[in-house]
């Protein structure tokens, strides 16, 4: 092949990588009666007397919810509720990701990037993404707008299945970053929670000259050790701490397995669609501020349509491969220099005081919530949003 030839063909290699392709979610119906006939020859453990959640998932409850994924979950009704949104996907290091560009109609708004964890997914943005791009219809104001950017991580939901190793924190941060590139956004703000909130991090680190701000509902922060650690931190932000460490220390064993044989675990998940629910659905009830009562804040289809999103894309493995990969990379270090704020949610996994977050971010918002746990965009849509809003304001205009 002549020199001209092979250059056309390498160039036209490129162009098919970097397209954006208009998507939409379409689960074939062989999947779903599959689905349907495994629920039907679910083989359940017993379980204690009287025991609730002490000892995980209560199994009762699961019942309960399994007979109404098999009988009467619509997922079609959920597609079609996820299809309103504008998706796409493009080819970043050769891996096909899956992304929201809601676009608002409100000229010069803001771009943002919301970055979602495990065990949740874009689906989790479904509540707040309409007022952020278009505030007026739900009695905000224009000045508001946000253009909306959620991500499909790799290895969850419809985003591909990386193949390789490797696939951090720190390397979907910079596939992000490359996404907005590619998109043409210069100037970005950037949201998160979970696994969100440390990708958030990432990116405002590492694309500092482009990021506007960076808002956290989820804020990792260690303690600078020491007997000073906890000086002229306040009484209150102490006993949030403490109650929250002793809350979490039955509710970390996930982490352990996920973040050393995540493979093993992953043939359960992938194999039976209870076995699936019983894992995430636990950590919805363990995470959430809704006491005993899960479906107080989250309805059997959110429960459902988020946990159908691993089923029907076989994404169960793949998604917890990400605590391994955290796990042997090396720590991204560095103190943000962008703005930042935190909105700190009572029954949050992590509660570190005010001081600490500040040593590790230009602090410039501090929002202790009322009320709200760790699935903020889907449990407290309306307390997320506001703060979202109003740390944006000043820092919409770029610096002269």
């Amino acid at each position: 092949m002549a020199a001209g030839a092979i250059s056309t063909v390498s160039g036209q290699a490129r162009d098919a990588e970097s397209a954006i392709v208009p998507y939409k979610i379409s689960i074939p119906d062989a999947v779903l009666q599959d689905l349907k006939a495994r629920l039907s020859r679910t083989r359940w453990p017993d379980q204690l007397e009287n025991v609730g959640w002490d000892y995980g998932t209560d199994t009762a409850y699961l019942k309960t919810l399994v007979d109404y994924w098999r009988d009467r979950f619509d997922w079609r009704a959920q597609e079609r509720k996820l299809n309103e949104f504008d998706q796409f996907t493009t080819t970043i290091d050769g891996l096909r990701i899956h992304f929201i560009h809601q676009k608002s109609q409100v000229p010069n708004a803001m771009p943002l990037v919301l970055t979602h964890g495990w065990p949740g997914s874009i689906y989790e943005f479904h509540k707040i993404i309409g007022p952020l791009t278009d505030p007026v219809k739900y009695g905000g104001r224009p000045e508001d707008a946000f253009t909306v950017v959620a991500i499909s991580l790799p290895g969850f939901g419809f985003s591909e299945r990386p193949k390789d190793r490797g696939y951090s924190p720190e390397k979907m941060a910079g596939i992000i970053a490359k996404l907005m590139a590619r998109l043409g956004y210069t100037r970005y703000g950037v949201q998160g929670g979970d696994w969100g909130g440390i990708i958030s991090r990432i990116i405002a680190l590492n694309d500092a000259s482009h990021v506007a701000g960076l808002h956290l509902n989820f804020c990792i922060a260690p303690s600078p050790g020491g007997p000073t650690a906890l000086e002229g931190v306040p009484d209150a932000e102490v006993t949030l701490m403490n109650e929250t460490n002793a809350r979490m220390e039955n509710e970390r064993a996930y982490q352990q397995i996920q973040g050393t044989k995540p493979q093993t675990l992953g043939v359960g998940l992938t194999d039976s669609p209870a076995g699936l629910a019983s894992w995430i659905v636990e950590k919805f009830h363990a995470w959430c501020d809704c006491g005993d009562n899960i479906e107080s804040r989250f309805s059997k289809d959110d429960l459902l349509t988020n946990i159908t999103i691993y089923w029907a894309t076989q994404t169960a493995a793949s998604s917890t491969r990400i605590y391994y990969e955290n796990r042997v990379a090396p720590p991204v270090n560095g103190r943000v220099t962008v703005p930042t704020a935190c909105a700190l949610f009572p029954k949050e996994i992590t509660t570190p005081p005010r001081k600490w977050v500040e040593a590790r971010y230009n602090l410039v918002r501090w929002t202790p919530m009322a009320r709200g746990g760790h699935f903020a965009a889907l449990e407290q849509p309306d307390l997320l949003l506001n703060d979202v809003r109003e740390f944006f304001r000043p820092l919409r205009q770029a610096p002269r």
